[in-house]
């Protein structure tokens, strides 16, 4: 089931589904750990005898954010119960604790008996064994624990501080479903604690008169310690949720707009979207720097493992949409990250968790009786490239100058040492992770990478490397364009396979990766080959459907809804590849003409979001419905970089043609 209205901070991050269930808790790192393990976390009603929970048919939902921030605005209305709530989710901007505040609103116009019970059930760093919860008189709150992981929930309404129901008990053990049921006849239990696999659910009072409205706020307060969440709650209350609440949404406002860009050639909905798609991108963000690249724990269903890992591929990419949009600090965070993940001899491995660590992984350290790197070389060239990209953007000399060794020169050194006789890069898995061979993506992301080694080797007063990179990067060029072309096709190939004769087999299937000839290795997009190529992907390509969109490449078998068509159906449509050909569009475009061309596929992209704006990895090609993860970080980040590039290609169209017309007047 996809996620919907994440809100976070960059160390607490909370997760919903599409029946507004919390699933995920993340604390105290973004993806590490998932305090739920991905189970539901019930939100229920009771209203003069009667009860539904928020899944329930009764219910109709609507779940959406607050415009411009990361405070949701969700909708729910039970006809049966007679009852309208207002819910605002909020993880606090500084502090770790997630806020509910509910505003209930009576549709029957009579005195009402409401109470509302939260469920919470929590597998405390990925595990019950050794969990505890108890309820704290001294508070009035319920704590839930284990080692160096504390959470407490609590509750203000406008009368009073504390919970008025609670039940702690035991779940999935024998025969034991969990305390959620006892809240059903609108009663807890009020046992006082359990360890082990346990529960809790908590349950708050609201009177409400004939028409009238009441609320209740509530909150789960993250720390290391007893001491922590006890300091914390009493800071709440200090405070008052309510004035944490406002602080938060202003603070999101100010984040989102803090550039002051004129959105103006952007129509409305699209530019609504640009907004949201920045705010869920830093959802995904961790404080220490690592770009996460989804955090729906259902998808560990699929593969037994999930998607809340630091790829340096996405990372990078994720950190140029971040550069252009003048989010400095959270790109710098991320290089800094990167130079401390880095292996001695200069490059990346396949993923990381938010701790800098090695993470799983499927590539293997040998093959066919030998050993061989298990990489993606783009990863390494990606992060090199991007982080030129932020230097030319920023000029923060002093920020680069640590990281010349580690995330520059070490790494372009090691990519002229990892090249074959002709130039190219040695073999490596390609970006999906599937294949391993010498990939045009990647060969089109080292020479990016080498362009920008040469430029920082310049800059650094370094000739000798200054000239050495960009001889390599235009061998490489060369190399490309003479074995990786196939003429007579009139195509780039998707890979090439070394041969014992030291010739290539290329497999020409069209791959939407390929777009990084003119995106990441800056070919010229009217160059004949990168036309060629492009025209042919969107022939290829294109889901030939209601829904539309681009597929990865042809015949993608990753989560794939059929197979028999695939002319019409290469593989199901993803967020990225369609956005890809916006950008190739809008990096030909001259003319204003030519450049709105791009929109209907900026346009797909917003059309297939969330009512909320979140957008998935990719979507059933018949249905519409989000398959895979989402949201995805590098959906929303490569619809950013689509609409920033739109917006910068049409000032510099509007430039030239004020400059022609006022050259007609001087004339």
């Amino acid at each position: 089931m996809p996620r919907d209205i994440p809100v976070g901070n960059g160390s607490l991050l909370i997760t919903f589904d599409d029946q507004y269930h919390v699933r995920d808790l993340y604390f105290p790192n973004v993806g590490r750990h998932n305090h739920t393990g991905g189970h539901i976390q019930r939100f229920g009603v009771w209203a003069d005898g009667q009860f539904a929970w928020v899944d329930d048919d009764s219910w109709t939902r609507e779940l959406r954010y607050l415009p411009d921030t990361l405070i949701t605005e969700v909708r729910l209305v039970n006809e049966e119960l007679g009852l309208e709530i207002l819910c605002n989710d909020a993880v606090d901007f500084h502090e770790p604790v997630y806020f509910r505040r509910c505003a209930v609103r009576d549709l029957l116009g009579k005195p009402r008996d409401v109470r509302l019970f939260y469920h919470i059930d929590l597998s405390i760093k990925g595990s019950v064994v050794g969990d505890t919860a108890n309820y704290d008189p001294q508070m009035n709150a319920v704590v839930l624990y284990k080692e160096d992981a504390y959470f407490l929930v609590n509750a203000c309404d406008q009368h009073k501080c504390g919970i008025d129901h609670w039940a702690i008990g035991s779940k999935r053990i024998n025969d034991a479903e969990g305390t959620w049921r006892d809240a059903e006849d609108g009663q807890l239990g009020r046992n006082a604690i359990s360890q082990g696999s346990v529960d809790a659910t908590v349950g708050f009072n609201l009177q409400l008169q004939a028409d009238g409205e009441g609320f209740v706020t509530s909150w789960i307060a993250c720390g290391h310690s007893y001491d922590d969440i006890k300091k914390l709650n009493q800071r709440i209350r200090e405070k008052t949720p309510e004035r944490m609440l406002a602080r938060t949404e202003a603070y999101w406002r100010l984040w989102a707009r803090k550039e002051t860009s004129d959105t103006s050639p952007l129509p409305e909905h699209i530019r609504d979207q640009f907004y949201r798609s920045l705010l869920v991108v830093r959802t995904q963000i961790d404080n220490g720097g690592a770009i996460i690249a989804a955090n729906d724990s259902d998808i560990t269903q699929f593969g037994g493992d999930n998607y809340s890992y630091c790829w340096m591929r996405d990372g990078a990419l994720v950190a140029y949409s971040l550069i252009l949009a003048g989010q400095s600090e959270l790109s710098r965070s991320f290089f800094r990250f990167a130079a401390g993940c880095i292996e001695d001899e200069g490059y990346f491995l396949h993923k990381y968790n938010p701790l800098g660590q090695l993470a799983s992984s499927w590539h293997s350290w040998m093959l066919d009786g030998q050993r061989v790197l298990p990489i993606q070389q783009d990863e390494t060239a990606l992060v090199l490239w991007a982080l030129r990209k932020h230097f030319e953007t920023f000029r923060d000399v002093e920020f680069v100058k640590p990281l010349y060794s580690k995330l520059i020169a070490r790494p372009a050194e090691w990519m002229l040492k990892y090249r074959d006789h002709h130039g190219l890069p040695q073999q490596s898995w390609d970006l999906w992770e599937e294949r391993r061979g010498v990939h045009t993506f990647t060969v089109a992301s080292t020479i990016g990478a080498l362009r920008a080694a040469s430029l920082f080797a310049g800059d650094f007063g370094e000739p000798d490397r200054e000239a050495q990179f960009r001889e390599a990067a235009d061998r490489m060029l060369g190399a490309m364009r003479r074995h990786l072309w196939h003429e007579d096709h009139q195509r780039f190939a998707r890979m090439a396979i070394p041969l014992d004769d030291g010739s290539y087999r290329l497999d020409l299937t069209a791959d939407s990766a390929n777009y990084a000839l003119f995106a990441i290795a800056g070919l010229d997009p009217r160059d004949s080959m990168v036309m060629a190529e492009m025209d042919r992907l969107r022939e290829r390509l294109w889901v030939q459907t209601d829904v539309g969109g681009f597929a990865r490449y042809e015949h993608d078998y990753y989560h794939q809804v059929e197979s028999n068509d695939i002319e019409r159906v290469p593989g199901n449509p993803w967020v990225i590849c369609t956005l890809w050909q916006a950008q190739y569009l809008i990096a030909r475009a001259r003319t204003m003409p030519e450049l709105r061309q791009a929109l209907p596929l900026i346009e797909w992209a917003v059309e297939r979001a969330n009512i909320s704006g979140i957008q998935a990895e990719q979507y059933h090609p018949h249905t519409g419905a989000p398959i895979s993860v989402s949201p995805l970080t590098w959906s929303h980040s490569t619809y950013v970089v689509a609409c920033i590039e739109y917006m910068n290609k049409f000032n510099e169209i509007r430039n030239e043609q004020q400059s022609g017309i006022d050259a007609d007047v001087s004339i």
